[in-house]
């Protein structure tokens, strides 16, 4: 098993010895569906938009697409060479949960973070941005929660930049920033507040081919983490488990899982303006159950990725257990336990989650006349104030702004 890495000795081109890439240099041809292609979702979504439908299973269809051989993408020959495998994408584990999430957190943020239904765990974040990136270089998540990527990017040396939708974590990602500044970590991170689905219209043209890498995560549904208290006589009381206004149907977190894929798919190809070419996108995912049934997601949004474009190039596993000598040490929240004691009794031979899925996307290595002047004619205006003031564009579908599953 492979731990997180110095910062120092990690570079963007040094992955090989966690996971080498595998996969051609190529993807598969889009998969026009509603369900993950905003285009071809455009004449249903204004219908859906007054009144969202109902939670729907990806098409056998999609998930077969999976198993389609890829077609060439916009790389010509004499790329990198590691191109020429074939095969299945790479895979290593790391060691994220050594520490609990807690104690990872710990002096580095500021008490509010405790708050949000569900935050990326530090130590992922941190192995991933030392892994793909040297210091200095620019680092991005378009749904940044509280900060965890720009904190843990800049405590690393890196540059950051991110997008929530919800001014309060803005708020609180600003803070978490301020505390790394006054630790000695004064490095340049801004926030912008807005729809990431939004994103070239949100981030100045100075961001366009920069980021070196992107850390973040789709909303998981309703997998989120909270907190409990105990009221005498009220029993076990859930608190801090939900995003927002649960009627804000503008975001993520709140709608039909449908319309999910196809907003994340729609931020998944807008990011490919700001990442220089090969440069990596690192996506936290795990599955969950929904009426006992597994909603297989990270297979959903490896169809997403490269429906927009992207190539995969590693899937890893990054552990929420501890690694012990002989075995996994669990570290499953009061919910996840809750929820595992529950259904063993109703005789599902349920575990507690020891891992999630990290599928790594990477864009291609050059671009070609085409690709250039789609990304000049995309590039985004500078919008108000630099750090989140001015208010995102409407949806043109009828959404408002999306937010996020982790931080």
């Amino acid at each position: 098993m492979n731990g997180p890495r110095s910062a120092d000795s990690a570079h963007h081109g040094s992955h090989p010895q966690d996971g080498v890439p595998v996969t051609h240099d190529r993807t598969t041809q889009p998969v026009r569906h509603p369900s993950i292609d905003p285009d071809a979702h455009a004449s249903t979504d204004t219908a859906s938009a007054a009144g969202d439908e109902p939670t729907q299973r990806i098409p056998r269809a999609l998930m077969s697409a999976l198993d389609t051989p890829p077609t060439p993408v916009d790389n010509s020959p004499g790329g990198d060479p590691r191109d020429g495998r074939s095969g299945s994408a790479a895979v290593s584990v790391w060691t994220t949960a050594q520490a609990s999430p807690a104690a990872q957190r710990k002096n580095t943020y500021v008490p509010e973070s405790t708050a949000h239904p569900a935050k990326m765990l530090p130590e992922v974040v941190r192995h991933a941005v030392a892994h793909y990136t040297r210091p200095g270089e620019l680092v991005l998540d378009p749904m940044c929660g509280i900060g965890t990527t720009l904190v843990e990017a800049v405590r690393l040396g890196r540059r950051a930049v991110g997008v929530e939708y919800e001014p309060h974590w803005v708020g609180v990602a600003k803070a978490n920033l301020k505390l790394a500044r006054e630790q000695g970590f004064d490095h340049e991170a801004r926030v912008f507040h807005g729809d990431a689905r939004q994103l070239v219209t949100l981030l100045p043209s100075e961001y366009v081919g920069q980021a070196a890498l992107v850390v973040t995560s789709p909303p998981y549904g309703p997998s989120t983490h909270g907190q409990v208290a105990v009221a005498p006589g009220a029993g076990v009381q859930k608190y801090h488990h939900l995003y927002g206004n649960t009627l804000d149907r503008g975001n993520l977190a709140n709608i039909g899982h449908h319309r999910l894929l196809a907003g994340f798919t729609r931020i998944l190809a807008a990011l490919r303006t700001f990442l220089r070419p090969g440069g990596h996108i690192a996506i936290t995912i795990r599955p969950w159950r929904e009426h006992a049934e597994l909603i297989d997601l990270p297979s959903q949004i490896l169809a997403c990725g490269r429906t927009a474009g992207l190539i995969p190039v590693e899937r890893n596993v990054a552990l929420l257990a501890r690694a012990a000598e002989t075995d996994l040490v669990a570290r499953g929240s009061f919910f996840q336990r809750d929820f595992i004691r529950k259904q063993r009794e109703a005789g599902l031979p349920l575990h507690l989650i020891a891992h999630e899925d990290v599928l790594v996307f990477r864009t291609a290595l050059r671009k070609t006349a085409t690709a250039a002047a789609a990304s000049a004619t995309s590039r985004p205006r500078l919008r108000g104030p630099a750090d989140a003031g001015a208010q995102p564009p409407v949806h043109p579908h009828g959404g408002v702004r999306a937010g996020r599953r982790a931080a």
